[in-house]
């Protein structure tokens, strides 16, 4: 695909979740906030949608993995334990001239174009300016607790969810009794200052992480790790993403963060920037546990009943970004094609389980009472058991694309023969297909689509 095509697909694809109503940019009747985003009554269906999904998945599915929902705000104390207060941090160089801030790495990589000059010195991309040094700043975000604003009241925005799983992990062990290798699950917000955000919701100032800690006994954590590889790619590819546009990439040694022995991206191939994380598969070792363990002076060891040994687990961590994954859906399922009147029509081909809506109820005509009163009945029964939608309004094909843009798997249409033989059109978006089914079948013909 073409720059200026993916360009344009991703134009189409903004567009489309603010015309919608899957995405909003941030407080946008005050001017906005740069990297900020609001999801709307569609984009909030189908981020849930998607967490639901994980979570079935991940936790209901397994008995392995059990859930978890810590506080945002936790003691200082943890992130420098951590090493998140003295290592979590992005290279800075401003140019003197334009006063524009960039990530350094970004500017050797050449994100930004050649900043060679003349006289050998790297210069500034947009204006030429002569460039600072490069300086440490700190990602996390400060706040206060108490009245007092000084330093020893500081509390820190978590900047990962998985610290608060470790805080934990003696608890939940000893609460829901379970043995390694096991597994502690939570999807929850996290917060980072970047410094170069941007790409819509790819990369923001808050988001939310699907993330599970996996405790494995020590030296079988290759063996868990190459397994987690493995699973959380197959789960991709299960929800419809395009296998083409997913890959594995191993992190280098000199890319590896300070806590992780090893670490394999789950990359998709972004149409504004080409291969970029999606997810993260990390080996931390017992790093975390270790640590806390010393500085908190708590007794953080596993007891293996069958050895009569305590050991301090090894951790995988497979981690993954809820609202990436979004976007990912959103971009994976663009299509635009022709409809049954020849006509080119944009379909959301999402996957079953993820889109907002599943099914859309059309009566014919909305100026027949029986006809409309028939829809009712449908829509007022089916919507206890799926998120649906009613609509009366505009020409039965308009109202096919309409469902198609937001990525309606189904549509049930109310017709003159409906009153007589009590059964209704199903078509299929993906296909367009038509068949007729009867009313009383609709719920277990559904239900059985999804799954």
């Amino acid at each position: 695909m073409e720059d200026s095509q993916k360009d344009n697909l991703m134009d189409k694809i903004v567009s489309l979740c603010k015309r919608r109503g899957f995405v909003f940019p941030g407080s946008e009747i005050y001017g906005g906030l740069a990297n900020t985003w609001d999801f709307g009554p569609l984009g909030v269906e189908l981020k849930n949608n998607l967490k639901r999904a994980w979570w079935e998945d991940m936790v209901y599915k397994r008995d392995d993995i059990v859930g978890l929902d810590s506080g945002i705000l936790i003691n200082p104390k943890v992130w420098q334990v951590s090493g998140h207060v003295s290592n979590f941090n992005d290279p800075l160089i401003d140019c003197k001239n334009c006063k524009t801030r960039f990530r350094a790495d970004h500017l050797l990589e050449g994100k930004y174009g050649d900043i060679s000059s003349k006289d050998g010195k790297p210069r500034c991309p947009l204006c030429g300016g002569e460039l600072t040094e490069s300086r440490k700043f700190n990602l996390m975000f400060k706040t206060y607790v108490g009245p007092v604003e000084d330093e020893t009241n500081v509390v820190y925005l978590r900047p990962e969810t998985a610290q608060g799983i470790f805080l934990n992990f003696k608890q939940i062990l000893n609460s829901a009794r379970k043995k390694t290798p096991f597994g502690i699950a939570q999807i929850g917000k996290s917060f980072r200052n970047e410094i170069t955000p941007g790409n819509f919701i790819f990369r923001t100032l808050e988001f939310e992480q699907m993330e599970i800690e996996y405790f494995v006994k020590p030296g079988t954590d290759r063996h868990w790790y190459n397994y987690w590889i493995t699973e959380r790619l197959n789960w991709y590819l299960n929800l419809g993403i395009k296998k083409d546009n997913l890959r594995k990439r191993p992190h280098g040694k000199e890319e590896l963060a300070h806590y992780a022995k090893a670490c394999t991206d789950i990359e998709y191939n972004f149409p504004f920037s080409g291969w970029g994380e999606l997810e993260g598969i990390a080996n931390r070792t017992d790093y975390d546990l270790k640590n806390h363990m010393q500085q908190s002076g708590k007794d953080l060891n596993y007891f293996d009943e069958t050895t009569r040994k305590e050991y301090i687990p090894y951790v995988i961590e497979p981690s993954g970004g809820a609202d990436r994954t979004v976007l990912v859906a959103l971009i994976d399922g663009y299509h635009e094609e022709k409809d049954e009147g020849g006509e080119t029509r944009v379909v959301l081909k999402l996957h079953p389980r993820l889109a907002p809506v599943k099914v859309a109820i059309l009566p014919l005509v909305k100026n027949k009472e029986s006809l409309v009163k028939l829809a009712r009945n449908i829509y007022d029964d089916i919507k206890h058991d799926f998120m649906a939608d009613y609509d009366e309004v505009g020409s039965i094909g308009r109202r096919y694309r309409r469902q198609d843009e937001i990525g309606t798997p189904f549509c049930l249409t109310v017709d003159f023969d409906s009153l007589e033989d009590k059964t209704v059109t199903i078509r299929y978006r993906d296909s367009m297909k038509q068949e007729r089914i009867k009313i009383e079948e609709i719920t277990f013909r559904i239900r059985q689509a999804l799954r």
